[in-house]
């Protein structure tokens, strides 16, 4: 195999050609994404090699285990109980009714009996054996869906806003996340020849003239907004595309900002979450070419020595946007115009009853952290599949964990109402609006990252921390929680008004002073609180943004305007926490990013 070593010129000024990782040589040596993956699934067993591990994700799949029962199997001298997860891609999160049923009927035949859906619209399974992961997967496709690129070193589910306005702005961002969705998947047909059948062609080009032969150096996020709804959270996208719309709803262009992401690595101060930079302006034919372009300058300048460096926003936050522009018009082909004026991020209410524009209406409910599922007391599974049969209502997942049925008939909404309250599901107007933004990534027993509980320990949380909020009554302002077990952020735990972020078992890390509606970066308050605890570090919290709080100030904002210094001196005795940098600055630091500017 030719000499992978990275070349000097295309690492960040004053560090040393480094070798690339084990997955670099692996996809490199992978014949396009296959490798031997055909063979170790005819093979039998419950769990797959390395390699066959790291080349599964660009099919849409992650081997997991039982981390519940690890342990006394393992004093058993029993192997763990391998399970895979299977991830759907479907861009902005849309679901015909059809499309619906035949993932809910998969829940049963292969999965664990429920549906999760994703911070970033989509859906995915566990509790997969190995024998059933290629007819798993077959069977979405069945369903005209994919998990090609759902996960993997490739532009991951193209996320956009999910409220299914039938206007010129919304079907807009449909398309283009639908085009762009079509236009950045690998040009394999590994995918197509391992999991469906498919002959292979003889001299078929399968040249990946996008990705090129070692695909990306890591995932690539993507996130189309309108300034007046960003509940698909652009900025913390590796690019963010915000559709700029004149008085007549005809498109002007797009702003573009890049270098968002979120994940990092606890006491690794070289990693850390940040929001996209704003970039530039491009017309509404040149969305295409300038994404690729930004995908070309993260392929051939991201780090491929170090994964836990090698997202996007470490390019840009080492090189700077001075050089980013540069490099980017060389590619680009032309001059990019600077970011136009543009109001405010905002993000809308989209749950409960809302008319479509087209005489229809959808109804946002509710899924606590995502998980779609039948329980004692509610059967949240049963009534969905009953709808989608009954009245035919598509689907939008959201971006908050949540599902909107679409297209409803006025005539039609009572009886709908009545089918979801004959099983038990609670009501978006019945819940604060803290319960109703509330997000929590999946954590144990499933993810293999995990340091704590996120979406087991989810509803307590809420519940304490709802209950101090009424003390104050506060509970219906705009304050978001995001709980993630581990500091990858997969719940956004690094934007919002609160992030908590898994440290050690039952202990996390407390972040303050992010913004509701995306804009904001938090900093971290506390290091390592044990859940019992977190009442007592918030109640002298709330309390202050009660008494103290400007009129209409999130809780957020208020954390920043006041500092960390100030806020520990709310909280002192709680925990003597290790001198930390002071991070309320970092919406102003060119590292961490910084908000798009806006127009007065």
């Amino acid at each position: 195999m030719p000499d992978q070593t990275i070349a000097p010129d295309a690492l960040p000024p004053g560090i040393a050609a480094k070798k690339p990782t084990g997955v670099e040589t692996l996809k490199q040596g992978s014949e396009g994404l296959r490798g031997r993956l055909a063979e170790e699934l005819a093979e039998g067993g419950v769990q797959v090699s390395e390699d066959a591990y790291n080349l599964l994700k660009f099919h849409g799949s992650y081997e997991q285990f039982d981390r519940d029962t690890a342990t006394v199997l393992k004093q058993q001298r029993l192997e763990k109980d391998y399970r895979f997860m299977v991830r759907v891609r479907m861009p902005g999160g849309m679901l015909t009714a059809a499309q619906y049923l035949g993932l809910d009927r998969l829940a049963d035949t292969h999965g664990n009996g429920t549906l999760r859906i994703t911070t970033r619209q989509g859906i995915q399974f566990h509790g997969i054996l190995k024998a059933a992961l290629k007819p798993s997967i077959a069977a979405i496709n069945d369903t005209l869906l994919t998990t090609l690129s759902a996960c993997g070193d490739v532009v991951r589910n193209i996320m956009t806003t999910a409220a299914p306005h039938r206007d010129a702005r919304h079907r807009r961002l449909r398309q283009d996340a639908l085009m762009l969705s079509d236009a950045l998947l690998p040009r394999s047909r590994a995918y197509h020849q391992i999991f469906l059948d498919e002959e292979p062609v003889a001299g078929a080009d399968e040249t990946e003239t996008l990705y090129g032969p070692t695909y990306l150096p890591r995932k690539f996020k993507i996130a189309l907004a309108i300034p007046e709804d960003n509940s698909a959270d652009v900025l913390a996208n590796d690019l963010a595309a915000i559709a700029l719309f004149d008085a007549d709803d005809t498109l002007l262009g797009y702003n573009i900002a890049i270098g968002g992401g979120f994940g990092m690595t606890h006491n690794r101060a070289d990693t850390f979450p940040r929001l996209a930079s704003p970039l530039c302006f491009v017309a509404p034919d040149r969305l295409l070419p300038i994404v690729r372009a930004v995908v070309r300058l993260h392929r051939d300048h991201g780090d491929r020595t170090d994964r836990r460096r090698a997202r996007l926003k470490y390019v840009v936050a080492d090189r700077g946007l001075p050089w980013v522009l540069d490099t980017l018009s060389a590619d680009y082909d032309g001059p990019l115009e600077p970011p136009r004026p543009m109001p405010p991020l905002h993000i809308p209410e989209i749950l409960g009853w809302h008319t479509q524009g087209d005489g229809l209406w959808w109804l946002g409910v509710p899924v606590p952290a995502g998980r779609i599922q039948d329980t004692a007391t509610v059967t949240l599974r049963t009534a969905l599949r009953e709808l989608a049969e009954r009245f035919g209502a598509d689907m939008v997942m959201t971006a908050q964990q949540d599902v909107l049925l679409c297209d409803i008939r006025p005539e039609d909404r009572d009886a709908i109402d009545m089918v979801l309250a004959a099983h038990g599901v609670v009501a978006a107007s019945a819940l604060s609006t803290f319960a109703r933004f509330a997000l929590a990534c999946p954590a144990l027993p499933t993810c293999g990252l995990a340091l704590a509980e996120a979406e087991r320990v989810r509803e307590p949380i809420v519940a304490s921390l709802e209950s101090l909020l009424r003390r104050h009554d506060l509970q219906d302002r705009r304050i978001s929680l995001r709980i993630t077990g581990c500091p990858n952020g997969c719940a956004r735990s690094y934007s919002g008004d609160i992030g908590l972020v898994g440290r050690t078992p039952g202990h996390y890390a407390i972040y303050v002073g992010g913004d509701f509606d995306g804009q904001g970066l938090s900093f971290r308050l506390l290091e390592r609180v044990p859940q019992a605890k977190l009442v007592d570090a918030f109640a002298p919290l709330f309390e202050a943004w009660a008494t103290r709080g400007l009129p209409d100030e999130g809780f957020g904002a208020f954390c920043t305007r006041l500092g960390r210094d100030a806020l520990l001196e709310f909280v002192e005795g709680e925990e003597s926490p290790e001198a930390l940098p002071h991070r309320s600055a970092s919406r102003l630091d060119p590292a961490k990013g910084s908000p798009l500017e806006t127009s007065p």
